[in-house]
């Protein structure tokens, strides 16, 4: 029987509303990112999703938002980290590369700046999700993580990047060593 994963990204942050690079430096949820944070916890809890093991990077808008979707025990993993900008972090978004067209993504253009490639974020997410879900007791998983580093575990399995919002939850499966994608959870914030 196929496991699942439900990946999800952090609630909005201050650097999100001032249109900050976080990358592998944080910033504190929101009065908005906490009530995204509670909308998700009551999806879950609406449908009857229980997880076997909680895990969350180990940055504190990621930790802030797993506390708020459960009071479940959990473990920290440096690898759900965000994608390290180097120095582009803490600085405005206009200050982003365009993205290389034949990928979709910023390539290995932060290398140069003392971060990370899109590769490097991708196969430390691959590794660290599937160490987790190869775990014989993990059939149900939450792994709470940020924007770049799940939109290149979901380029891996998919081909494809979409929008990965706050508190936005990609579903996947996992049987034999790989993940299918099955949806992604976006939930109805107009009103916050």
């Amino acid at each position: 029987m196929a496991k699942k994963l439900y990946l999800m990204r952090h609630g909005q942050t201050l650097f999100n509303i001032r249109r900050m690079i976080q990358g592998a430096s944080d910033s504190p949820l929101t009065e908005v990112g906490i009530k995204q944070a509670q909308i998700a916890k009551q999806y879950f809890e609406n449908n009857g999703i229980v997880f076997d093991y909680a895990y969350s990077s180990t940055q504190e808008r990621a930790v802030d938002t797993l506390e708020l979707v459960t009071d479940m025990p959990y473990k920290r993993l440096k690898g759900l980290k965000e994608w390290n900008f180097g120095t582009f972090e803490g600085e405005s978004e206009d200050l982003n590369p365009k993205v290389l067209s034949n990928q979709g993504t910023y390539g290995d253009f932060f290398t140069h700046y003392n971060g990370e490639s899109d590769l490097e974020v991708q196969n430390r997410m691959v590794q660290t999700l599937t160490e987790l879900m190869e775990k014989e007791d993990h059939q149900n998983i939450l792994a709470v993580s940020h924007g770049g580093a799940c939109t290149m575990f979901r380029k891996k399995w998919t081909g494809t990047l979409g929008n990965t919002r706050n508190c936005s939850i990609l579903v996947f499966e996992y049987d034999e060593g790989a993940f299918t994608f099955q949806e992604v959870i976006d939930h109805d914030f107009s009103l916050l």
